[in-house]
């Protein structure tokens, strides 16, 4: 089995790496920066995982592109994607205060960067005899819990972009349905990255479970959910 973790040189993104790998995966460590990845890499080689570096600029066309292509070529396809990297943006991000530039950052990483890359490894998903898109979504972006929950004060690009991105998801499970791809967001939990300052109560370990579990279910498990650790998440 292969799969490509995007933002897997560190925190959750790195966990779910190695947590694949130690399954006897193949595991394509996509990041941006050639000298984290290459680390990140040597890390997980050294724990016996068969991984590789995969150049990817999840905001860049050419970059996916080319991402595709050296997959095919040194792997031979692809099994599973997991959408994991992303950006909080900067703060202040109350609603009536929040520069839109900010929020479109946002969106082109959280949301759009996971359509291109998704396209991108379709063709090669669409050949995998188990293929699984899991995209890291978070509890922040379910209008139910939103509406229902004191969340405390969030940053609202990033919680916006989650919503966007559940939408997404449904959309893809609904479009790829009769596939075998099965597509479903996940949630880490509240976990401690450099995305919330490490203030999060979570080991990134703990939160990669989730994608592992979605990475690797049957081929009757479900698409279209939003799930973390518990089980279902509300939309």
């Amino acid at each position: 089995m292969v799969a490509l973790v995007t933002g897997a040189n560190k925190g959750i993104g790195y966990e779910i790496a190695a947590g694949l790998g130690a399954l006897g995966w193949r595991i394509g460590v996509g990041a941006r920066d050639r000298q984290r990845r290459d680390t990140a890499v040597e890390k997980l080689r050294a724990a016996g995982a068969d991984a590789f570096g995969v150049p990817l600029d999840v905001n860049d066309d050419a970059s996916a592109a080319a991402a595709a292509e050296l997959i095919a070529d040194h792997a031979g396809g692809l099994d599973v994607l997991v959408n994991n990297a992303a950006i909080v943006g900067g703060m202040p991000q109350t609603p009536t205060t929040i520069d839109p530039a900010t929020v479109r950052a946002v969106v082109e990483t959280n949301v759009i960067g996971v359509i291109r890359v998704t396209n991108a490894m379709l063709p090669m998903l669409r050949g995998s005899a188990s293929p699984r898109i899991v995209n890291m979504s978070s509890s922040v972006g379910s209008l139910a819990l939103q509406t229902t929950t004191d969340m405390g004060p969030l940053p609202m690009a990033y919680l916006a972009s989650k919503t966007f991105l559940n939408a997404v998801t449904v959309q893809y499970a609904k479009e790829l349905s009769g596939t075998g791809i099965l597509v479903n967001s996940g949630c880490p939990g509240f976990t401690a990255t450099d995305l919330n300052g490490f203030q999060g109560v979570r080991t990134p370990q703990q939160g990669a479970a989730i994608a592992i579990h979605l990475a690797t279910l049957p081929g009757d498990g479900p698409t279209g959910g939003f799930f973390d650790d518990a089980g279902t998440v509300p939309w």
